[in-house]
């Protein structure tokens, strides 16, 4: 009888496959239209935006991170993000904001997007007397509320005077530690009622602002007249370009979007790693809402 050989248990080794170079001409097209699916819906549906100054303060805070929609006033070249587009007065689909809607302009000699309120429309007469604004020949409501209590947020940092300081310092005066331990900012609170029954919050702390005081002025067709909620800090339209203001009524083709909610909020203690900003977290202002409350007729 044969013996059948014992079979070798290690298989014959394979020919290596070969190699297909990296598709560098792919990889580029890929990063490509990854990179226009961004831009286009920055452009036509909503973009991230982030609050650097203490101008809309106490409804936006130096921190927020909001949700700009760029639909509800139609399209413009102000809506394309990154401003690639060329400065005009060209508008697609367009509508006109409501009083007390949060935007996003572009003042006519920057391109940096500042966030505003509307407190005036085409056609309105506005001015400003000791800090009241007066719209078509009649004061708006304007009531003192509660003083806002805000963190005081010891390290959040701006840069707006050309160095990094302490967000509210111009604030410092207001100081306030609770029973708790707790530092508060305690600001001098009014609440302003526009025609549409929307409304909100501002602050005002200097009787003798330059801004408490301004002539009237007729908000051309196609443009609007835009506040800051902090009057005394907010180089808005009763401001001139050449400090750093609006320098009057806008034209709605340098507005981008509207101001939806906010996403979170950070008080200035995270570092550049992500990890740190769980601890800096603002409790309660996630999904917050900025539109304006309408109060009802009577109320």
């Amino acid at each position: 009888m044969t013996e059948t050989p014992p079979q070798d248990p290690t298989p014959a080794p394979q020919p290596p496959e070969p190699y297909e170079p990296l598709d560098w001409i792919g990889e580029i097209k890929g990063l490509f239209w990854m990179l226009a699916a961004v831009l286009a819906f920055h452009s036509f549906i909503a973009k991230p935006f982030y609050i650097p100054s203490i101008s809309m303060m106490p409804n936006l805070l130096v921190g927020d991170r909001l949700v700009v929609s760029k639909f509800p006033y139609g399209w413009n070249w102000a809506s394309a993000s990154f401003h690639v587009l060329p400065r005009d007065t060209w508008r697609l689909l367009p509508g006109t904001p409501q009083y007390g809607d949060i935007v996003i302009v572009v003042p006519r000699d920057r391109t940096d997007d500042l966030i505003k309120r509307v407190v005036a429309l085409p056609g309105d007469r506005i001015a400003v007397v000791n800090g009241e604004i007066v719209l078509n020949g009649k004061k708006v409501p304007q009531t003192v509320e509660p003083s806002v209590q805000l963190p005081a947020d010891p390290q959040l940092m701006c840069g707006e005077y050309g160095y990094p300081s302490w967000c509210y310092d111009v604030f410092a005066r207001y100081k306030r530690r609770l029973p708790s331990g707790k530092d508060v900012i305690e600001l001098p609170t009014y609440r302003e009622v526009l025609p549409n029954g929307a409304t909100y919050l501002i602050v005002r702390d200097q009787p003798t602002s330059l801004y408490n005081n301004m002539p009237e002025v007729k908000v051309p067709e196609g443009h609007l007249f835009l506040m800051g909620d902090d009057r005394d800090r907010s180089a808005d339209s009763r401001v001139a370009n050449s400090d750093n203001g609006l320098g009057g009524p806008v034209p709605l083709s340098d507005v981008g979007g509207r101001a939806e909610f906010v996403t979170f909020s950070l008080d200035g203690s995270q570092t550049n790693n992500p990890a740190s900003w769980w601890k800096a977290l603002r409790p309660g202002r996630s999904w917050t809402s900025l539109r304006p409350v309408h109060l009802t007729k009577g109320k």
